[in-house]
Order: C-alpha cells, then sequence, then structure tokens
C-alpha cells in the first residue's frame, strides 16, 4: 500500500513536471537567457566575482514583470545598505576580530527584526542587508583595507544581474503586473460569485470554507501586486487607487456573504425574493464566459436589488414576526450587493483609468498585521547563531568555517518569518545537495578540459532550463531555486576554469553544514509554537474589538477590516493542520471581523442627531459591556449577560421606535450576539 501511494505520488509528479505550459517555457528561456547576457557582460567587465552577476539573475527571477522589478529594487537597497554597513564595520572594529563579529551578529539580527516586521518584497531587502554585511566583511577579515573594493564589486555584480533581469523580463514575451491583476481580480470575482452562489443557496460547509480561505488570501495577492505594478509602470500610480478601494470593497461583500451563509433563514417570506434575486445574478455571473467584459448590466441589477433589500417589510405580529432578524437579513443582502456593485466599478476604473478630483481619489487604509514578539525571537535566534558559528570560526580558525558563518546568517534570518522554517529551510538543503554533483561534474571536470563560453553554454543550458522549469511551478519553486543558486555558487564560473576538487569539496561542504546548522537552530533555540503565535493573534484580535468599543475616536472601516483579514490570512497557514480546533479558529476569526464592522455600525449610527439621547447611551453602555467580555471572561467561563442584552434589547428597541436608525441598532445587536453565539470560546482570553 505504501509502495503504491509513494508511485501514485511520484507519478503526479512527474506528469506536472512533464507538462510545463507556453508561459512556464517562455520564463525559464528568458531566464537562463538573462543569466547568460549577464555573465558575459561581467566576464566583459572583468569582475572579481562574475558569477555573483547570473546568480542575481536567478535569485530575482519571477514570471512577473512587475515582481522581478520589486524584487530586483529591493535586492539593490539591501545590498546597498548591507554594503555601508559592512564598510562602516569593518573599519572601525577591522583590528579586533571579536568586537567586530559581535557587532555583525548584532547588525543581523536587527535587519532580521526588521525583515520579519515587513512583507515581501521589503521584508527581503531588510534581511539581504543584515547578511550582506556578513558575506562582505568576512572575506575582509584582516584587511580592513580592501572592504570598500569588495563592497563596491559585490554592488556591481548585483546592478549587472538586477539590469539583465529586469530589462529581459520588460522586453522579451513580457507578462506585466498591470495586466495581471486585472485578470486576477476578474478571477478573484467570479470566485466571489461562486462563494455567493453557495452561500445562498446552502452549499457544503466544507466547499464554502475552502473557497473563503482562497480569497482571503487572494485579496493579500492582489496588494501585494499593486506595488509590483506602481513599480513595473508609472503610469500605473494612478490606477493603485482604485485598486486599494476595490480590495476594501472585496473584503467587505465577502463579509456579508459569509454572514448570510452563517445565519441563512430560507424560508423567511421577505428574504426569498433578495435571496433568490442575488443568487440568479451569481450564478449568472459565473456561468456566462464574458460576463465581466460589460459591468453595467450587473451593476445595474445590483442597485435593484439593494433597492429592494432596504425597503422594512411588513411583519405579521406575534412570535413568527421577527422582524429584526428579517431587516438584518436583508440589510448584510443589500451590503453585499452594494460592497459588489463597487468592485464592479472598480475592475472597471483599472481597465480605463479616469483622473478624478482629489477627494475621490482618497486612498483606504490598508493595514498589515506587525507580529513584534515574533520579530523579536527571529531576530535573537538570528544573532545567537551567527555569534555561536563565528565565535566556532575565530576559536579553531579553520578557513573554510568562514562560508558555514555565511550560509547560519543567511539562512537563520531569510527564513526566519516563515510559518514553516524547518521545511523551508530543509527545501534549500535538498535543492542545494542536488546542485553538488553537476556543479562537480561540470566545474572539475567538463569546462577544465573544453573552456570557452560557448562550451559553457552547452553544459549549462540544459541543466539550467529544466531548473528555471521547475522554478515557474508554485510546487518546485523552493527546491529548484536554490539548486539554481547553489549550482552556480558551486560552478563559480570563470574565463579560466580548473580542475582543483579539494578546495571545491571543503567548501561546498560549509556551505551544506552551514544549512544544516541554521535547520537546527531552528529546531533548537527559541523554537516557534504555531498555538502560541495563533493564541496571539486571537487576542490582539480581540483587544482590537475592545478598542473600537471603547476609543472615542472611530476609526475608518477599511483600517480595520484590512487588519483583520490580514491577521486571518496570518492565522491559516497555523491552523490548517490542526483539524476541527484549526477550523474553530478560523471560522472564529472571520466572526470577529463581523462583530467589529457591527460595532462601527453602532458607532456611527449612534452619533446621529436622529437617535434618541436615551437609545445612543444605551449603545454606548452595551458596548463598554461587551469590550469587558471580550477582554476579561477567560476561555471555558460561561458567557455573560451581553450576547442576551444584546438580543433583549434588540427586542424591546423596534417595540418603541422602528425608525431607519433605531432599526439598524437593533440589527447590529442581533449579528454581534449571534457571531459570539456561534464561537464562544473564541471571544474569551486565554485561549489553549
Amino acid at each position: 500500500m505504501i509502495r503504491e501511494r509513494m508511485r501514485d505520488r511520484f507519478d503526479a509528479a512527474f506528469r506536472d513536471f512533464a507538462r510545463p505550459t507556453r508561459s512556464d517555457w517562455i520564463f525559464a528561456l528568458r531566464t537562463v537567457s538573462a543569466g547568460l547576457i549577464a555573465l558575459l557582460t561581467a566576464y566583459a567587465l572583468k569582475l572579481d566575482h562574475p558569477q555573483w552577476a547570473m546568480m542575481t539573475v536567478f535569485i530575482v527571477a519571477q514570471p512577473v514583470a512587475g515582481m522581478v522589478l520589486a524584487k530586483g529594487f529591493y535586492r539593490l537597497l539591501g545590498t546597498l545598505v548591507g554594503g555601508v554597513a559592512a564598510i562602516g564595520i569593518t573599519t572601525v572594529l577591522g583590528s579586533d576580530p571579536w568586537m567586530m563579529v559581535c557587532t555583525l551578529a548584532l547588525w543581523i539580527g536587527l535587519c532580521t527584526f526588521v525583515s520579519s516586521l515587513l512583507r515581501n518584497p521589503e521584508a527581503y531587502g531588510a534581511a539581504l542587508a543584515g547578511y550582506t554585511a556578513m558575506i562582505i566583511s568576512l572575506p575582509a577579515f584582516g584587511q580592513p583595507h580592501i572592504v570598500v573594493d569588495l563592497a563596491i564589486a559585490r554592488c556591481a555584480e548585483i546592478v549587472l544581474g538586477i539590469v539583465c533581469a529586469g530589462l529581459t523580463s520588460r522586453l522579451i514575451l513580457p507578462r506585466l503586473a498591470s495586466t495581471a491583476i486585472i485578470a486576477r481580480l476578474k478571477r478573484c470575482i467570479l470566485d466571489l460569485a461562486v462563494y455567493a452562489g453557495g452561500a445562498f443557496s446552502g452549499g457544503d460547509s466544507a466547499t464554502q470554507a475552502s473557497l473563503h480561505r482562497k480569497l482571503v488570501g487572494e485579496t493579500q495577492t492582489l496588494a501585494e501586486m499593486r506595488s509590483y505594478a506602481r513599480l513595473e509602470a508609472p503610469s500605473f500610480a494612478t490606477r493603485a487607487h482604485p485598486v486599494r478601494r476595490t480590495i476594501g470593497q472585496f473584503l467587505s461583500a465577502l463579509s456579508a456573504a459569509r454572514a448570510l451563509y452563517q445565519h441563512a433563514a430560507p424560508k423567511n417570506a421577505a428574504l426569498i425574493p433578495v435571496r433568490a434575486d442575488l443568487h440568479a445574478l451569481v450564478t449568472e455571473l459565473v456561468a456566462k464566459p464574458s460576463a465581466l467584459d460589460d459591468t453595467a448590466p450587473w451593476i445595474a441589477r445590483l442597485d435593484a436589488i439593494a433597492a429592494k433589500a432596504r425597503q422594512v417589510p411588513e411583519m405579521p405580529p406575534g412570535p413568527d414576526g421577527d422582524k429584526v432578524g428579517t431587516v438584518t437579513r436583508l440589510t448584510i443582502a443589500a451590503d453585499f450587493a452594494e460592497a459588489l456593485k463597487q468592485v464592479l466599478r472598480g475592475l472597471d476604473a483599472l481597465r480605463s483609468p479616469k483622473p478624478g478630483r482629489k477627494r475621490d481619489r482618497q486612498q483606504p487604509a490598508l493595514v498589515v498585521h506587525r507580529d513584534h514578539q515574533a520579530a523579536v525571537r527571529n531576530a535573537v535566534r538570528a544573532t545567537l547563531a551567527t555569534l555561536l558559528v563565528a565565535a566556532f570560526w575565530l576559536t579553531t580558525k579553520w578557513s573554510e568555517a568562514a562560508g558555514t558563518v555565511i550560509l547560519v546568517a543567511v539562512v537563520s534570518s531569510l527564513f526566519a518569518s516563515r510559518p514553516d522554517p524547518v521545511q523551508v529551510a530543509w527545501g534549500f538543503f535538498k535543492g542545494t545537495l542536488l546542485a553538488l554533483p553537476f556543479a562537480f561534474l561540470v566545474g572539475q571536470f567538463a569546462l577544465p578540459a573544453l573552456p570557452g563560453f560557448g562550451w559553457f553554454m552547452v553544459f549549462v543550458v540544459p541543466i539550467l532550463v529544466p531548473a528555471a522549469l521547475a522554478m515557474a511551478n508554485p510546487r518546485y519553486v523552493g527546491v529548484a531555486t536554490a539548486f539554481a543558486i547553489n549550482f552556480l555558487a558551486f560552478l563559480s564560473p570563470h574565463q579560466a576554469m580548473t580542475y582543483d576538487p579539494i578546495p571545491f569539496l571543503a567548501g561546498s561542504a560549509s556551505i551544506l553544514v552551514g544549512i544544516l546548522l541554521a535547520i537546527g537552530v531552528f529546531i533548537v533555540v527559541l523554537p516557534a509554537d504555531p498555538w502560541v503565535t495563533v493564541n496571539r493573534i486571537v487576542q490582539v484580535m480581540r483587544e482590537d474589538l475592545a478598542r473600537l468599543c471603547l476609543h472615542e475616536r472611530v476609526p475608518r472601516r477599511t483600517a480595520f477590516e484590512s487588519l483583520a483579514y490580514d491577521r486571518v490570512n496570518q492565522l491559516m497557514p497555523l491552523v490548517q493542520q490542526a483539524g476541527r480546533k484549526g477550523d474553530a479558529v478560523l471560522g472564529g476569526s472571520v466572526a470577529a471581523v463581523t462583530v467589529g464592522l457591527e460595532i462601527l455600525r453602532l458607532r456611527t449610527v449612534g452619533r446621529n442627531p436622529a437617535v434618541p439621547l436615551e437609545t445612543a447611551q444605551s449603545v454606548a453602555n452595551f458596548l463598554r459591556g461587551l469590550a469587558r467580555e471580550l477582554l476579561f471572561r477567560s476561555h471555558g467561563e460561561p458567557p455573560s449577560s451581553t450576547v442576551t442584552v444584546a438580543r433583549q434589547y434588540a427586542a424591546n428597541l423596534t417595540e418603541r421606535n422602528d425608525s431607519p436608525e433605531v432599526l439598524q441598532i437593533a440589527v447590529s445587536l442581533r449579528i454581534i450576539a449571534a457571531a459570539m453565539e456561534d464561537y464562544p470560546d473564541f471571544f474569551a482570553k486565554e485561549r489553549r
């Protein structure tokens, strides 16, 4: 049985790898061509380490031109900062090796801390600034007068690689981020329509949950691609405003669809027509191949549905006439229709940008989660690991250990903020180990016997093209990138290649040992418990809700919603293997978004002059009670009366005053109560 499973997995992997798409071939051939151009140019310029120019091409290689430019820009910025740091540290402390090494380790820790708080490609640039200082400083150990030359040479080699990669990605059959972001937004809209169709028809819960997780992740990708597109083409800057607004509206539509799914009332006579209209609309949207080519008909239909949903229905008296519940669901349906309409308008604005007035272009606040505790842990770990291995190098005076120090610094900093750094670093090790025999055969036997750039292409291109094809496949990108980079690092191409296996094997061993030591560091030194991180994120989400209840200033909806969904996105890789326990955390985190949006609605409506003063004061008292519930109720304790009060007060409000403003307050109270009843443990502190 095990053998059959292994064979099936191997066959599936082989079929996946053996069938590259046209875009995969374009990416592979473009990357290899750019690498060869960079190497040939480095030869012509007589650079000391020409392999760095070619390695840089593979390091920054991405299928989308804007991603190449973004990663290249931050690689250049990180290299410059690291070079300046190396010059300063080596010049001042070069005569005291222990002080120099300690300072470099602290610098790497600082850069790792900053990297852990940022996102790619900014995070990559910050990590690079740390270990670049180590890469430049160690070769200048004992020779501080050459550090400036080393820094200039390293920057020149990397600039050459970035220029070659950027030009080829932009000029040779380019795949532009500005085009890709429109295509991705269209796919996201269709996926949202599929999710909404399931929500309105009572779809399978597992399918809905999986699609919801995918859509949350897609919003983060859209935000990243926006920055790529702006670097790729300055003309896209005017379209960056609708991208931000569209992401915010997309999140709002997703929240509304999920709320309607969680609290469906299929037999509600007032809701059935609106639900049927929405279901018909999203079903047609998915079924029609060219549905998004012209958004005008869909926008008109959504306007009509939203207007119908906002009409307060006549409810029969008695216990079955749940007016608040009905209006609650109708309000959410109207919110969904309005948000989806704005998403479609955002798509139109991307395809045909029109300069607007300044107030119309106000950007929503898109905020991301910063885990300072995890950043401190990563910084301490990188500092200690680098310092301990550097101390071993200084004590033993083993020259090859310098390579080990560099690799420990690189891996412990570069992969520190990944959800599973051990797995990522192990993939890097596998790619590096796989590259070793290829580099040994080509570099120690083939090229010394048959020198020249022509023979170099004959031997190297058949190796790098399959590697680049694998880099284009998300399944193998980590191992394949490590293979390509370290193949070139081991090969160390020069115009005159010689047979010298002893230094080759010694240097290769130091690199492999460095990666293994870094993996050991991730396992032993301040190991990360995913559930500690999960509990910390859940805690700050509760604190955010309490802050929404108590803070005098009402924050912008987009600021809260984007930050909350970013935290949901951070939770996903941490709990996806935890079964029901993980599903409960994810469900509760999304429910927390719903609660937060309704708190904001209560705060806004409560300040409306049309709301009676007594009602506004009662809402303020409820919010204070809700904040106490969120901050002080421990896990396992029974819920306080807050939820019960919300339901009772919602019913009492509409009996005394059925104005639209008061009815909206009752609706929000009911939604908050329902969300907290669904996930009571999530809204309690000290979760285990």
